[in-house]
């Protein structure tokens, strides 16, 4: 069986950072170009960049929300484009803002098709959430690290929750070593 620590595919990597002082929305929307601003439908201001590719979620109090990037330098380099566009907009932002990534979404593949209702026998109702008539996959609670890895019955995995690239490495172990331990992988 090959690897599966080297299928693991970062799909999206959600950061927060702030500014310190409250923006009026009305007025950066119209400053900025290619921002959307729909108070009606959401109460940020949605700004994307497109290299890296990203969409920054800045809302009146300040606070920004990096979503869809797919590294953690690219959470950086994107939200380095939005503060000097913000700069550029003559609203004050400290040189380095401190960047916390909140979640970081990857993918794996075991390499095999798994019996998820073996899998949830298993492992335990403590951890696990199957519920097929809801949802095809099998929802797993691991301690350590402190994530969630959806699994599904084509061997495919996602794992949610990490706040380093580590993590989802970490999951994998952890899932190949249970499942390997119930005889339940080749």
């Amino acid at each position: 069986m090959a690897d599966p620590k080297e299928t693991i595919t970062i799909e999206n990597v959600v950061a927060s950072t702030g500014i310190g002082q409250e923006l009026d929305l009305q007025s950066v929307a119209m400053d900025l170009e290619g921002a959307d601003y729909d108070p009606e439908q959401f109460p940020g201001l949605v700004y994307r960049t497109t290299e890296p590719k990203s969409a920054a979620l800045i809302f009146r109090s300040g606070k920004i929300v990096c979503t869809g990037a797919n590294s953690t330098d690219a959470v950086h380099e994107s939200l380095a484009i939005v503060f000097e566009k913000l700069r550029d907009l003559r609203i004050p932002i400290e040189d380095d803002p401190d960047i916390t990534v909140q979640n970081i979404v990857t993918s794996a593949d075991l390499g095999q098709d798994l019996n998820l209702n073996a899998i949830a026998i298993g492992l335990g109702l403590e951890h696990i959430e199957y519920e097929p008539e809801q949802f095809p996959g099998l929802v797993y609670r691991i301690d350590s690290p402190d994530v969630v890895a959806l699994l599904f019955g084509s061997g495919k995995l996602v794992v949610t929750g990490g706040t380093d690239p580590a993590d989802a490495a970490a999951a994998v172990d952890v899932i190949v070593e249970e499942l390997s331990g119930l005889g339940l992988l080749d």
